[in-house]
């Protein structure tokens, strides 16, 4: 699938004040390496329905053992055996006994201490690497995980490693702390910084296991079709403290949406949580909906957050436009995408606005390819729209109550004529500071 950088911007998938973004709501990782595995999966969507059973299918067994996981590793013992690596150390015996051991302890205080301190992080990072490759290697193990646990089993294969997997930290004599530093310093550096890797991956997508049953994602059904569709129930925005579902769905037959209604009525939100939901579907998560069914996109694309940019002197108008004209090049390639646009030309006179996005929409809502999600505040255009079959109609209704707005955030048919900006400048006691200036 792919994703540019508005668009993963526009989604919050990553976001300048991090705890506004999708990363931060899933990251469950446990260490630094962890952290950064996890941003990379999170930037790189899948490219095939294969490649996103596969991690499916590696998400719900880790899902199966999250109680089951071992504490050790640490970040700690990550970081431990990192640097310890990158210290300088006087030489150790090259053949570790009793007399040699015990004198390398005697004058070389500092180093020995070092080397003990290590030693015994190395204990507990294979002991916890035999236990997981374990708990993933079983009969019904398959693809990643099955690969994680070969290659970890690999690296645990040696007689040495094996030693420590039933060491006692506690209880080791010198020459056997010396024995084992020989080899993990010079003869296991390789296999340790792999085991490290390995456990970030694990990391990374046992924290999206641990995600998936925080917020009680279900797994979507890919199916195979040669046009764009999706179809989902009790779909919902999960970083909201109180979501509200939709039940929505495009097809080849209606592959345009034309949502309507007033400012901080939910049109969005919504935008936003049908983007967050089929593009977490293509990272092979499981995603915030009770149940979703849909094809495999090639791409998608947004035009949500637009701005100005000062410094190349273009307007906001200007970049709208050029957004758009990026976006029917992009799009103009035959391949299924997701066309997500958010109060379409913003940055003109209402006239000109809604010529453009007529235009606009009465060009794209020809292209079969593609699955179109469009909100505007210009409802007067809904009207002449009525006549394309392939063009739904859905609104978010506002009431007013004692001048008071309630938004019930529900999506319902037709087309909203609400007009409640004047209402909400006089709720927040705009107007009447102005009327005492």
């Amino acid at each position: 699938m792919q994703i540019d950088k508005i668009t993963l911007n526009d989604l919050s998938i990553f976001h300048p004040e991090e705890d506004q973004s999708v990363f931060y709501h899933l990251n469950f990782t446990q260490t630094n390496g962890g952290r950064e595995y996890l941003r990379y999966l999170l930037g790189h969507p899948l490219n095939s329905i294969e490649s996103i059973q596969n991690t499916q299918q590696t998400i719900q067994h880790l899902a199966t053992i999250l109680d089951q996981w071992p504490i050790s590793p640490t970040n700690g013992t990550m970081m431990v055996l990192e640097k310890y690596f990158e210290s300088p150390i006087d030489p150790y015996p090259k053949i570790p006994e009793t007399f040699n051991s015990f004198f390398y302890q005697l004058f070389h205080q500092a180093d020995f201490s070092l080397t003990l301190f290590t030693i015994q992080h190395a204990i507990d990072f294979v002991k916890g690497m035999n236990t997981i490759a374990g708990l993933i290697n079983n009969s019904e193990t398959k693809g990643q995980l099955s690969s994680i646990a070969s290659r970890i089993h690999h690296y645990l294969d040696n007689a040495i490693v094996q030693e420590m997997i039933v060491e006692d930290k506690n209880n080791m004599s010198n020459a056997t702390i010396l024995i084992y530093a020989n080899f993990i310093r010079f003869r296991f550096k390789k296999g340790i910084t792999e085991l490290i890797d390995l456990y970030s991956k694990l990391d990374a997508y046992l924290s999206l296991a641990k995600a998936g049953e925080k917020y009680r994602f279900q797994f979507p059904t890919f199916i195979e079709s040669k046009e764009p569709f999706f179809e989902s129930d009790g779909l919902y925005h999960f970083m909201l403290a109180k979501p509200i579902d939709y039940s929505i769905g495009l097809s080849e037959k209606e592959n345009f949406l034309f949502l309507t209604g007033a400012n901080m009525a939910g049109k969005s939100t919504f935008i936003k949580a049908v983007g967050i939901a089929i593009y977490l579907a293509h990272l092979g998560m499981g995603v915030p909906a009770s149940s979703m069914q849909l094809s495999f996109f090639d791409g998608i694309i947004s035009n949500i957050q637009v701005t100005d940019n000062i410094a190349k002197g273009e307007s906001f108008f200007f970049n709208e436009v050029q957004r758009i004209k990026n976006t029917i090049e992009r799009i103009n390639d035959g391949k299924k995408w997701l066309i997500l646009i958010d109060e379409l030309f913003k940055g003109t006179n209402q006239q000109d606005a809604v010529k453009c996005s007529t235009i606009v929409i009465e060009g794209l809502r020809k292209m079969q390819n593609g699955l179109f999600i469009l909100s505007t505040h210009l409802y007067e255009i809904g009207a002449p729209l009525q006549q394309y079959s392939n063009i739904q109609f859905r609104y978010f209704e506002t009431a007013v109550q004692d001048d008071q707005l309630r938004f019930s955030y529900q999506l319902k048919n037709g087309v909203s004529n609400d007009r409640l900006g004047y209402l909400i400048l006089k709720r927040e006691g705009v107007v009447g500071l102005l009327d005492k200036l």
